[in-house]
């Protein structure tokens, strides 16, 4: 147990007892002030009252309700935690943590040194890193559109695009048509912009535009010739 100072000033703790009482949730976050450190304060307190100026019993009764109320309120925290942890067994789930987004099923809940730990593609992670809850269909339009960026992700930027890589931008728009339209809608506006300006930066590259308009060129050459034709006549 961690060793708790506190400023004494004339046999008296200095403001502990009105810090303690009015501040436990601020203090608890700021300075880590738990149930422990809180009856280590009240036993200094105790400890190092002036014996000429003895604390009121009412005071003691106070700090002693406090210490209660406290415990009682980590203690259902706790309660709560484990029980939503619980729940997410079997869920799939999107987390954020240091090494970047993770997403999957939660396998089983572990609780280790007070810490409930999620199992998510046979990796072990905080319940503190959990982002997002879903459904199977959300879940999968979130795969779908995790894919679908990470292959315009590989393709070179439009400018130094080149007829080899027709066939990846096929294949990208493949997977982007066969998406549902819910799926659709969590496809990034960069991604499928980007698609949209290499599809069109192939097309040039292979003359498919042109070809169209030596098409419509040579249409009108028969139709001059007939003239010809005719005009000789």
């Amino acid at each position: 147990m961690a060793v708790l100072t506190v400023p004494i000033e004339n046999g008296k703790v200095v403001d502990g007892s009105r810090e303690t009482s009015a501040t436990s949730q601020d203090s608890k976050k700021k300075s880590g002030l738990d149930k422990e450190a809180f009856l280590q304060l009240l036993v200094a307190q105790m400890q190092y009252q002036d014996p000429l100026e003895p604390m009121d019993n009412t005071e003691y009764v106070s700090q002693l309700a406090t210490f209660s109320q406290l415990e009682a309120t980590q203690n259902l925290a706790d309660t709560i935690s484990q029980g939503m942890a619980n729940d997410l067994v079997g869920k799939y789930v999107i987390l954020n943590t240091d090494l970047g987004t993770v997403s999957g099923k939660v396998d089983y809940v572990m609780y280790e040194s007070g810490k409930i730990l999620l199992a998510v593609n046979d990796g072990l992670y905080s319940i503190d890193t959990l982002d997002t809850v879903a459904d199977s269909s959300y879940y999968e339009a979130f795969e779908m559109a995790n894919l679908f960026s990470a292959m315009i992700a590989k393709l070179p930027p439009v400018a130094s695009a080149t007829v080899g890589d027709a066939d990846a931008v096929a294949k990208a728009r493949e997977i982007y048509d066969a998406m549902s339209t819910y799926q659709q809608g969590f496809v990034s506006k960069e991604d499928l912009e980007k698609l949209i300006a290499l599809e069109n930066r192939i097309k040039e590259l292979t003359g498919s535009s042109g070809g169209d308009s030596g098409s419509d060129d040579s249409g009108s050459d028969d139709s001059g010739s007939d003239d010809s034709e005719v005009a000789d006549g």
